[in-house]
């Protein structure tokens, strides 16, 4: 059987998979459209091992790190799902106060990925809280596919309160500065844009492709950087709108769009992974939050 590279992928077929991750299509469709681009060796089986996240061999942090003190702790969440379980991770030898990131996943729960940026922001001189929304299911099941079919069973706005609560768990915490910002993936972008809209003294947030507000964006307080994947038509059909609010109310924005990439860019796991573009928006994320939680 031919050996899958990222180059050997038609656009089609990421584009394809980008509805079926957002709940678009359904997986017996996903299956079946496949089948269009199952040629010269390349077959359906293959294509979806291939595009199926790998979190064996894809991890950046261990989690159990050595300068790391990193572990499952609950939080109360009365307007959301209630008691939620959390991954909170900060230097283990860190000296003062520490800015808090709150990390939020995609609409999948908090799969191995998400952890492991969360740990990667620990490192970088964070405490970091990466909630889970699928806690009142029982938490991430294992699977992203059933992930996403139990994320989609959550009203996105308690879960917004979810995330909101896990802001002031990190603000009361004794090691947190309390200067706070937050960086989300996907669904998880459309959380930190609502947070920034939500919580007056969020000091900074980094969605990463995510859905954009379209009420309230005059009460943003917080500085936003804002990431984008040049070929992720869906999401971006959202900013100019957003964009031209945010210069009308004048607020503190940056935004960054990765050429040739796809939604998902920065998530290794997979094959829409972009190393470049990856590595470079998160030097930008945590040059950020350095300057706006210190």
């Amino acid at each position: 059987m031919k050996e899958l590279k990222k180059e050997d992928i038609e656009q089609e077929v990421f584009d394809l998979y980008d509805d079926y991750a957002h709940n678009k299509i359904q997986r017996r469709e996903f299956i079946e459209k496949l089948g269009l681009y199952a040629v010269g060796g390349i077959t359906v089986a293959s294509l979806m091992s291939f595009l199926m996240p790998n979190y064996v061999d894809t991890m950046l942090v261990d989690k159990n790190d050595p300068n790391l003190d990193s572990g499952y702790i609950t939080y109360n969440s009365p307007k959301g799902g209630g008691e939620m379980k959390a991954l909170l991770s900060k230097p283990k030898d860190a000296k003062g106060k520490l800015g808090g990131i709150v990390v939020v996943h995609e609409n999948r729960g908090l799969n191995p990925y998400i952890e492991d940026t969360a740990r990667r922001a620990a490192l970088e001189g964070f405490i970091t809280i990466a909630p889970d929304a699928l806690t009142p299911f029982g938490g991430y099941p294992g699977i992203d596919d059933e992930g996403r079919e139990m994320q989609r069973k959550r009203d996105r706005n308690e879960m917004l309160e979810d995330f909101i609560a896990a802001f002031e768990y990190l603000k009361a915490h004794e090691v947190c500065s309390g200067k706070i910002g937050v960086v989300g993936f996907c669904f998880g972008g459309w959380i930190s844009n609502m947070m920034a809209v939500k919580i007056p003294d969020l000091a900074a947030a980094v969605p990463f492709y995510g859905g954009q507000p379209t009420e309230d964006i005059d009460k943003i307080n917080a500085p936003l950087m804002l990431q984008y994947a040049g070929l992720d038509e869906r999401v971006n059909a959202g900013w100019p709108a957003y964009e031209a609010a945010l210069k009308e109310y004048g607020k503190e924005y940056s935004a960054f769009v990765y050429p040739n990439v796809n939604h998902g860019f920065h998530n290794t796991t997979t094959p829409r992974y972009d190393k470049e573009s990856a590595e470079l928006a998160w030097k930008r994320t945590m040059d950020f939050f350095k300057e706006k939680l210190s």
